[in-house]
């Protein structure tokens, strides 16, 4: 069999100090593949589906990224298979792991319910897939090409997830009822639609209202990157297409954090971009703003109110009741928390704040270590930013920071890494500022060669 090489190889390796260079692959089951797969398995299948017989980390997304976890510390153990050289986010990675498991052996010391013990042993199984995902897609990821098709996933598997929102919207049908796979089943709470207001909320195939919409905020940069920068004016169609269904679908959500993080995107984006693509958003969101007051004027109405009206919103003033009790129990014990997945409903309450789950859990130095990932990664991206000159790895590096930042925030409106669709795309996310990083190291160069024919 005959089989041709890009001229550009795509496989980076460390053969000097601090000097990348890239090899020939022969493979096409690689790392960005089997992202993809995750990122697909994560949107198009309802989030209440796992794998018969397992806990709700038998999502089969959930499972692929597990072993992903697996197959990166295999990597790091071969020496055929490391992958060699700096990666900034390996060791701000190792400060996050090494905060879960101290604080995991301090809830056991402290001595546990079986609940907390069930819960403890889950969030370290999450944790290994959240690690997987990020480690593999900073050292796995081989060049912005395959980058860059990794993301292009994502958005359309996002615009699906849009597109199911709307219908259930519009139509007040439940199509996520319809997408029943065979070979999984049910477990857990399914959401469905709740009326807020004079609307009603969606979350398509995510897992609650919020998660959807912070999905859809994290894709929609990247497809306003696609509809710029795509080789040709089809595909800048295309992906035009998919970016307005995507911002469409934030209102239907009804959530106050999807607006929040959509403002924190805007304002990191709005000083990369030019003035004609500024007018040419402005212009796009007063249309949508203006075809939704048309379209559901009810839902124009609880949105402004979820606003002006914040301070007598029962899901606020919950929030802000739990602050003293949250204090309470912080104060037993501020530095290394109650043990990794210990604060776990209906044993204690809902806080509905990562930032503060995290303290409770695993005190100051967990707090540190998980705000470690954040500024690491918008660190790196940053770097990215300021090494590249092609204005198009600069609008990806700025979507990136955007993105991530968004999380800072999620972290206070909802129990983030309660749900895995979003940890998980978030995992890929600051995973990929570690790739951006490595593919814009100074001394890295890249040898190519002629087209290399070989038979088999």
């Amino acid at each position: 069999m005959t089989s041709s090489a890009h001229l550009a190889d795509f496989d980076p390796s460390l053969i000097a100090d601090r000097t990348y260079v890239t090899r020939r692959r022969f493979t096409t089951v690689d790392a960005p593949a089997v992202l993809s797969l995750t990122i697909c398995l994560l949107t198009l299948f309802p989030a209440y589906l796992i794998v018969p017989g397992m806990t709700d980390l038998g999502r089969p997304a959930l499972v692929v990224a597990f072993l992903l976890g697996s197959w990166w510390i295999i990597a790091r153990l071969s020496p055929r298979l490391m992958m060699v050289g700096p990666q900034p986010i390996r060791w701000v990675a190792l400060v996050y792991v090494l905060s879960l498991l101290i604080s995991y052996a301090v809830g056991f010391l402290r001595g546990l319910t079986t609940m907390e013990v069930n819960a403890a042993d889950r969030a370290m199984l999450g944790a290994i897939a959240f690690l997987g995902v990020m480690l593999i897609a900073a050292d796995g990821i081989p060049n912005w090409e395959r980058l860059q098709g990794v993301l292009r996933v994502f958005v359309w598997c996002s615009c699906f997830m849009a597109v199911i929102g709307l219908v259930q919207a519009l139509a007040y049908i439940d199509l996520t009822q319809q997408l029943l796979i065979p070979g999984l089943q049910p477990k857990g709470w399914i959401v469905g639609l709740e009326v807020r207001g004079g609307g009603v909320r969606v979350a398509s195939t995510a897992f609650h209202y919020i998660e959807f919409s912070l999905i859809m905020v994290m894709a929609l940069p990247f497809a306003i990157h696609f509809a710029r920068f795509a080789p040709t004016p089809r595909q800048r169609h295309l992906f035009a297409v998919a970016a307005l269904l995507i911002a469409g679908a934030v209102p239907v959500t009804m959530s106050r954090t999807g607006f929040l993080a959509l403002a924190v995107v805007l304002a990191v984006l709005f000083p990369v971009w030019g003035w004609r693509l500024r007018y040419n958003m402005f212009v796009v969101g007063v249309g949508l703003l203006a075809a939704m007051a048309v379209a559901k004027p009810d839902v124009m109405n609880t949105i402004t109110a979820i606003f002006l009206d914040a301070e007598n919103d029962p899901s606020v003033t919950a929030r802000t009741k739990r602050y003293e009790m949250v204090g309470q129990y912080f104060s037993q014990t501020p530095w290394l928390g109650r043990g990794t997945g210990t604060w776990v409903s209906p044993q204690y309450q809902y806080l509905d704040n990562q930032w503060l789950g995290t303290a409770l859990q695993n005190g100051w130095v967990g707090v540190a270590a998980l705000a470690s990932l954040y500024i690491g990664a918008v660190w790196l991206a940053g770097l990215a930013l300021r090494r590249t000159a092609v204005v198009a790895e600069r609008h990806l590096c700025a979507c990136l920071i955007a993105v991530v930042l968004t999380g800072i925030l999620a972290n206070a409106t909802f129990d983030a890494f309660s749900f895995s669709t979003y940890s998980t795309i978030l995992a890929l996310m600051l995973g990929l500022c570690g790739a951006l990083w490595r593919f814009t190291h100074p001394a890295r160069t890249v040898r190519t060669s002629a087209p290399l024919k070989a038979d088999r």
